[in-house]
């Protein structure tokens, strides 16, 4: 993880936990500067340069209110998904080698008494494919803020092919969150794989794995705000 990316999820989660007194002393540090701008007398200047100061008023709107609204707005907007569960493919799948044509035997001649034909060969038959063994995890939040509820289980569904299953999910919600696989228990850790976007903060839904992924080594799923380096909620995978 990058430096800034550190110095983000830091930031975030600070603010964050101590919201409230983030929230207070906001407020105390506008009520200040508006003392300080009357005792300044700024207030008689933005009068005397009313289209400088209109500019920079609009200016600054242009900037805080997007950088405002993404990173508040997901605390107070939820989203929910239902979907069934992926089916595992029913039928085993059985891989053979190209058959082998028949070689009939040379007719007998007149003289001899004709054999019997002789047996087509069979082809070499792979072993059918047995699913690996499902793990599934309970999400635990990082704290009373960063909630995280329900299970996650990783299954294989087909030869290769693998998913995530949420069922009854809930997170807190957040800027950029992804759901990854990480090689540590309850943490983000270097080998993590980035599975895909998450799709819904609430729900039962399914995440793919990326084509070609092989998650033997991991140990938990993590839901991940991906633009802060900033770790939500984790589920510990079973066996």
């Amino acid at each position: 993880m990058s430096l800034l990316g550190d110095l983000g999820g830091w930031f975030l989660a600070a603010v964050y936990d101590n919201r409230f007194a983030v929230a207070v002393l906001g407020a105390v540090f506008f009520v200040g500067l508006l003392l300080v701008a009357r005792r300044w007398h700024w207030f008689d200047a933005v009068r005397r340069r009313p289209v400088a100061a209109s500019a920079a008023g609009i200016a600054a709107l242009i900037v805080l209110v997007p950088v405002g609204w993404y990173l508040v707005s997901p605390v107070f907007i939820r989203t929910e998904l239902v979907e069934p569960p992926l089916a595992v493919a029913a039928q085993p799948v059985v891989l053979s080698s190209p058959a082998v044509p028949a070689v009939s035997a040379p007719a007998a001649p007149p003289s001899q008494s004709p054999s019997s034909p002789s047996a087509s060969p069979v082809a070499p038959t792979a072993p059918p494919w047995t699913p690996a063994p499902p793990r599934a995890g309970t999400f635990t939040g990082t704290d009373d803020f960063h909630f995280g509820r329900g299970t996650a289980t990783l299954r294989e569904t087909a030869p290769g092919e693998w998913s995530i299953r949420l069922d009854d999910f809930s997170v807190r919600n957040g800027p950029d969150l992804y759901v990854y696989l990480s090689p540590a228990r309850k943490a983000y850790a270097d080998g993590a794989i980035e599975v895909a976007k998450l799709k819904a903060t609430d729900g039962s839904f399914n995440v793919r794995l990326p084509a070609g992924t092989d998650p033997a080594g991991a140990r938990s799923v993590l839901i991940w705000c991906k633009q802060f380096s900033h770790l939500f909620a984790y589920a510990t995978l079973e066996s």
